[in-house]
């Protein structure tokens, strides 16, 4: 059947195969920025992991001994000033002459671990 000139708008096929278009492209979009959320969780529990480990270093220079603590940001009274980010989980075990401490996101999907005498995080 064809159009007459004066009518507008779409047919029905026309608006189905958009809405298929789109439901396409969100099933590919959703799972991805799943992903990339997870990433990000991640990426700050081992900054968070790293910047502590300055913040141990530093407090050694002063103190002659690494500090301990578990704590969950955000907070910064029991890290000796030094903020963690919000859902973050750092347990930092010091002593006299080292220290080791993990890190975890409650969102993210890795746990980061670091010994103080080998300074990388795994």
């Amino acid at each position: 059947m064809l159009r007459k000139e004066k009518e507008k708008g779409f047919t029905l096929i026309e608006l189905m195969i958009v809405v298929a278009i789109i439901g396409i492209l969100a099933a590919i979009a959703i799972p991805q920025f799943a992903a990339y959320r997870a990433k990000a969780f991640n990426a700050s529990a081992q900054a968070d992991l790293r910047n502590l480990m300055t913040a141990e270093e530093a407090y050694y220079a002063s103190e002659t001994e690494y500090f301990s603590v578990t704590a969950t940001g955000p907070t910064s009274s029991t890290t000796k000033g030094y903020a963690i980010g919000d859902g973050v989980t750092l347990t930092i075990t010091g002593s006299a002459t080292d220290y080791s401490g993990t890190a975890h996101h409650s969102s993210g999907d890795k746990t980061y671990s670091v010994t103080g005498s080998v300074g990388v995080i795994n």
